[in-house]
């Protein structure tokens, strides 16, 4: 099956001329398929093409998506997850977080996950494979038509490592900038970390976007390598002090900052302590720390960290000369947390 999400202008002008259409064929397919406000999801359903070019795409075995919605769930605070399912019977989840000016959309690179993050339900089932570029923006699309609106950022930090999925991510990055419109500036890639795939992820950019702009976001969680290997388990295969090395490099290959995500955990990671500890190993390069409120996970043994420790915890990192912010959860009550939806759904 060829599916024609992600297809540039000239690749669906090409599509077009080789079934002896007109090019501007091609070009109703393209602003078909990227129209936010268009729900229907197949071939025979481009209302704008003849009835026999649309026949012959069918017939051929050209569609315009992969998925379909499971399952939706709306939080008080606006925050839409969807659960997802792919052409082989497998579930990925992606959440649309509205405020008034944007629309984030939070993305999967993976069905499942290797990492086994202990604070994290998506690697509870370990991984079943990696999302081909088309089910990564057709997350987008399911987004924008539930509701009703542009995405204007993207984050991958949904289900799944993206650096094990790193041509994919890429070639996705690059249809959100050129087709959904989105700079790469507005493009997050989260990462455990996993060695030797930062540098390649900097050095692919060029290859395949010309340029790296995006951000990169390492989910360090910790201020020494004991604590990471506790909440991490595949962390000992990739020493902190080496990740942090990787990330000056990064910086200097791209000239983009790096953003550290610190998951505060209660009694764990949430010490003054270990503020200091984090600072003294951030300090002299260009980067920020965003501290993340914990979303309790039923299954695991971690709480979330009290607001007076995170305050204290960003005051010190603040005092220490880190660039911190503190950025709050969303949707709690509606299974937020990378893999809820998904481990929900498989329990019923």
């Amino acid at each position: 099956m060829k599916n024609l999400l992600g297809s540039s202008i000239r690749d669906l002008e090409n599509v077009a001329l080789n079934y002896g259409q007109a090019a501007f064929r091609g070009r109703q397919i393209y602003k078909w398929i990227y129209n936010y406000r268009n729900r229907k999801k197949n071939i025979d359903e481009i209302e704008v093409l003849p009835l026999d070019f649309r026949k012959k795409l069918k017939d051929d075995g050209f569609k315009l998506s992969d998925l379909s919605v499971q399952e939706r769930n709306l939080a008080n605070d606006g925050t839409l997850k969807l659960l997802l399912s792919t052409n082989d019977n497998e579930s990925i989840e992606c959440v649309g977080i509205p405020t008034e000016k944007r629309l984030t959309a939070c993305l999967s690179s993976q069905v499942g996950c290797p990492m086994d993050c202990k604070f994290c339900a998506t690697g509870k089932e370990g991984l079943k494979r990696s999302l081909k570029a088309s089910e990564i923006l057709d997350q987008i699309l399911f987004i924008e038509n539930e509701m009703n609106r542009k995405v204007t950022n993207i984050v991958f930090m949904g289900m799944g490592e993206p650096l094990l999925n790193i041509d994919e991510i890429l070639l996705s990055i690059r249809s959100i900038n050129k087709d959904f419109q989105i700079s790469q500036r507005k493009i997050t890639v989260s990462t455990v970390a996993v060695p030797r795939l930062i540098n390649k992820l900097s050095a692919k950019s060029f290859q395949i976007l010309g340029n790296c702009q995006f951000t990169l976001a390492i989910s360090l969680h910790a201020s020494n390598q004991k604590i990471r290997e506790q909440i991490i388990p595949s962390a000992k295969n990739y020493k902190i002090e080496n990740i942090i090395e990787d990330c000056k490099q990064y910086v200097i290959d791209t000239g983009r900052r790096i953003s550290f995500e610190y998951l505060m955990l209660s009694g764990v990671n949430d010490k003054l302590d270990h503020a200091n500890e984090l600072s003294h190993l951030l300090k002299g390069f260009q980067c920020h720390v965003n501290l993340i409120q914990y979303n309790q996970i039923d299954e695991v043994e971690f709480e979330r960290a009290s607001l007076k420790n995170l305050q204290l915890f960003q005051s010190r990192l603040s005092h220490n000369g880190i660039a911190v912010s503190l950025r709050k959860s969303r949707g709690l009550d509606k299974n937020a947390a990378c893999g809820q939806l998904r481990q929900n759904a498989r329990n019923k």
